[in-house]
């Protein structure tokens, strides 16, 4: 398995230390009326921490559209405890609400179809839509990359824009285009960057990788893919 967020370790939220949070998203220790979310600390555009925000009088529940207020990554929303609004358009400040992972750190669950993505130290701890790699089965706006660890792939926004194609620089899921994952920069011939896109690729089929001396190598170790995946693979070097 290959990719820039695994072998960083650091996710798209960087590496600093997160420091004592405010409250626990695991334990939802907020005071009655309130719920642990992440949010963008100075209206940024990654979640970088963690706050207790009022919970909506009549709250959306997991799957049902939602809104939110301040900015798309404010935490400040009308999805129930343990909920936060996902995929918000910037122009609309609507999304719909995913669940927050349940459990703990070690022993993460979610609602059946859907798995635990953890990011930035454990402060983003998402349950995305499980999904298959290979046939980019999520809906329109949407892509399904591998989660931080690499360990199952999930419904992501698709945050590529006009960029994503394969050999663009990248540094985190949901940068490179449908199909394509971000690879460790040694393993896409050409890549100036840490990362750069590469496409996944089916392991059971005559290699179609596009980079000189790139082949198609398993995603998973042997006996660690999910149901249906033992043919995921990724398009490197094998550096």
């Amino acid at each position: 398995m290959t990719g820039a967020e695994s072998s960083t370790g650091c996710g798209f939220l960087g590496c600093d230390d997160v420091g004592e949070l405010p409250c626990d998203q695991w334990a939802q220790d907020c005071p009655e009326g309130q719920k642990c979310v992440p949010y963008a600390d100075g209206m940024g555009s990654v979640w970088n921490a963690l706050k207790c925000t009022p919970v909506d009088p009549r709250p959306d529940a997991v799957g049902d559209p939602c809104t939110v207020t301040e900015s798309p990554l404010s935490g400040v929303d009308s999805c129930d405890v343990g909920a936060l609004c996902y995929g918000v358009d910037s122009q609309t400040m609507t999304g719909y609400c995913i669940a927050l992972c349940s459990g703990s750190l070690r022993e993460p669950s979610c609602p059946e179809g859907s798995s635990c993505t953890i990011l930035g130290r454990g402060i983003v701890t998402f349950c995305l839509l499980d999904c298959s790699p290979l046939e980019q089965d999520c809906p329109d706006g949407y892509l399904c990359t591998a989660s931080y660890g690499g360990d199952h792939f999930g419904c992501s926004l698709d945050i590529s824009g006009e960029a994503g194609s394969y050999g663009d620089p990248c540094d985190y899921r949901g940068q490179c285009d449908p199909g394509l994952v971000c690879g460790s920069g040694d393993e896409v011939p050409g890549c100036m960057s840490n990362g750069c896109c590469t496409p996944l690729c089916d392991i059971s089929q005559p290699n179609t990788c596009p980079g000189e001396k790139q082949s198609c190598i398993p995603w998973f170790d042997e006996g660690d893919a999910p149901p249906g995946q033992d043919n995921v693979g990724v398009c490197a070097t094998g550096a």
